[in-house]
C-alpha cells in the first residue's frame, strides 16, 4: 500500500505543518526504520535519566503544545508553544521552577512559533512560520520591551531549530522544508542561505516531509538533525564563517527532533524522537541508546534542555489523549558510560 505524504505548494503553512506534525507524530507506524541500526545501540546497566516528572502541563487543544525550550540563567525555561497543530494561536511561554507558566509573547491566528534561543543580554530570539510575508522571520524580545522582526525568511519555508554562535553575533535557523541553514546578524538585516544541501533535505522517497530540524552551535560547528532521514549532522564553521565538511554522527535516530548536549564541553546528545515517543543519548561515536520512552509519560517529545543534571524535555502532546507537558528528570552522570569525552 502505498501512502502518498505530498504536500501541494498552494496549502496554506499551517495545514502544511499541521499534516507534518500528525505525519511525524505517526512515524513509528510508517517509517520502516532503514535509518535505524540495531548495530548501533548499546545499553547502560543502570538508568541513565530518572525521577521523570511533568513540571508543568498544557492545553493543547488552546494550541498550547510544546516546541521548544531554552534554560534561563535563573534555571526559569522560555518554551515555544506551536498554535497551528490545534488551530490556534502560538505563544512564547516562560516556565518557572515552580512549574507556572506565563505567556511573554501572544503571537497571530494561522502562525507558528518554532525555536527559540537566548543571549547573556537576556533577548529572546525565535522563529515564526507564517504564509505571511511580514511576519515570517527571525524575531528579538528584549528584556522587558516588545517583540520585533530583525529578518525576513521565505513564506515557503519552516524555520524550525534556532541557535546563536558564542560571540552573540550570528543566529542561526534550520529550514525544515528547504533543507538550508540560515544565518541572520543578531543586530537585525538580511537572512543569508549559510548552507543548502542534500543531506540537510526531507528523502523524496520517504513518508515525512521535514528535513533539517533541530539545530545547535557547539564547540566551532553547527549540529543539525534531520528528521526525514534520522541523522545528525556536524557542520565546522571555517575561519570566514563558511560551512566545512558536513559529517555525519549517526544515522540511526528514527523521527529525530531537536536535541541538546550535556552540557558545553561534551559531543553527548540527548535526542528528542517525536516519531519513536522517545529520548535518545547519542555518544561521541555515534552510537546511541534509548533512555526515556512513553512508559516514563513521554508525549511526542519535540526537544531536549540540559543544566546541570537536570533535563528537560517538550512534550507536544500531537497524538491522542494530547498529553502537552514540560518534563524534568535527573541525569545520572556514572551511568552515562561516555568515556573521557562525556
Amino acid at each position: 500500500m502505498e501512502i502518498s505524504t505530498a504536500v501541494p505548494a498552494a496549502t496554506p503553512l499551517k495545514k502544511r505543518f499541521r499534516l507534518a506534525a500528525a505525519i511525524a507524530a505517526t512515524a513509528t507506524v510508517l517509517v520502516s526504520g532503514p535509518y535505524a541500526s540495531a548495530a548501533t545501540e548499546q545499553a547502560s546497566p543502570k538508568p541513565v535519566v530518572t525521577d521523570v516528572k511533568t513540571l508543568a502541563a498544557f492545553d493543547f487543544t488552546a494550541g498550547d503544545s510544546p516546541e521548544n525550550i531554552t534554560v534561563n540563567p535563573d534555571n526559569s525555561l522560555t518554551v515555544s508553544m506551536l498554535g497551528s497543530v490545534a488551530g490556534k494561536r502560538p505563544a512564547l511561554v516562560r516556565i518557572a521552577p515552580s512549574g507556572r507558566s506565563k505567556v511573554i509573547v501572544a503571537g497571530q491566528p494561522d502562525d507558528t512559533f518554532t525555536g527559540n534561543t537566548r543571549d547573556r543580554q537576556g533577548n529572546i530570539y525565535y522563529n515564526v512560520a507564517s504564509s505571511d510575508a511580514s511576519r515570517a522571520g527571525v524575531w528579538k524580545l528584549p528584556p522587558g520591551g516588545t517583540p520585533r522582526r530583525i529578518a525576513a525568511l521565505p513564506t515557503g519555508g519552516l524555520p524550525n531549530g534556532l541557535a546563536l554562535d558564542p560571540s552573540g553575533r550570528t543566529l542561526y535557523a534550520a529550514d525544515s522544508n528547504k533543507g538550508t541553514v540560515w544565518t541572520v546578524p543578531a543586530s537585525g538585516g538580511k537572512a543569508t542561505a549559510w548552507l543548502t544541501d542534500p543531506a540537510l533535505a526531507a528523502d523524496p522517497s520517504g513518508p515525512v516531509p521535514l528535513g533539517a530540524n533541530g539545530l545547535r552551535f557547539h564547540k566551532g560547528a553547527v549540529w543539525v538533525s534531520n528528521l526525514a532521514k534520522g541523522t545528525l549532522l556536524r557542520i565546522p564553521v571555517t575561519a570566514t564563517g563558511a560551512p566545512g565538511r558536513i559529517h555525519t554522527v549517526t544515522r540511526s535516530l528514527t523521527g529525530v527532533d531537536d536535541f541538546n548536549f550535556l552540557n558545553d564541553r561534551s559531543d553527548v546528545v540527548f535526542a528528542a524522537q517525536n516519531g519513536l515517543n522517545q529520548v535518545a543519548l547519542v555518544h561521541p561515536d555515534g552510537t546511541t541508546e534509548t533512555v526515556l520512552t512513553a512508559k516514563d509519560g513521554l508525549a511526542s517529545p519535540t526537544s531536549t534542555a540540559v543544566r546541570g543534571n537536570r533535563l528537560y524535555v517538550t512534550n507536544a502532546g500531537l497524538a491522542e489523549p494530547h498529553e502537552a507537558k514540560v518534563q524534568r528528570g535527573t541525569i545520572d552522570p556514572a551511568a552515562l558510560n561516555c568515556g573521557p569525552t562525556s
